[in-house]
């Protein structure tokens, strides 16, 4: 089987209880659960990580970009966080691997603060979905799987 990789940066582990009103009352093991019920039925193996160490994501960028070279991989559905407006090594390092990245954001981030509105990983992804919730991760791993 195939594998997908869900990627989550800094402050995500926070997911259900950090500004609910923003993201919601679903915990990241919730979304990890249902992120593995739609990778069963897309018949793709899931790797879920979060981290909030800025190497560890790129650690895990150019590892599943190896394995997307090598034919195990379709790529990564990535929620940056906060990592979004501000990581030119993430760009980077998404662009140097190679791998195909949807980029994803639980709220809209385009109506929020004016420092949310622009992201520096964006140009380097094949996608953005942005304002959907957690309902976004499943979209996201549709999309790839579907060759978006």
């Amino acid at each position: 089987m195939t594998t997908v990789l869900v990627l989550n940066g800094p402050n995500l582990n926070l997911l259900g209880t950090r500004k609910p009103e923003v993201y919601g009352n679903t915990s990241l093991a919730d979304v990890e659960k249902m992120c593995q019920k739609e990778a069963d039925r897309l018949e793709l193996d899931l790797v879920f990580r979060q981290s909030n160490h800025e190497g560890q994501l790129i650690d895990w960028i150019h590892e599943f970009g190896r394995e997307v070279k090598a034919g195990n991989c379709i790529g990564a559905v990535y929620n940056p966080g906060a990592h979004t407006h501000t990581s030119v090594a993430l760009h980077d390092a998404i662009e140097g691997a190679a791998l195909p990245v949807v980029e994803l954001h639980i709220s809209n981030v385009h109506k929020r603060e004016e420092f949310r509105h622009h992201s520096v990983v964006s140009a380097v992804c094949k996608g953005t979905i942005t304002g959907l919730g957690v309902e976004g991760y499943r979209a996201a791993l549709r999309a790839l799987q579907a060759g978006y």
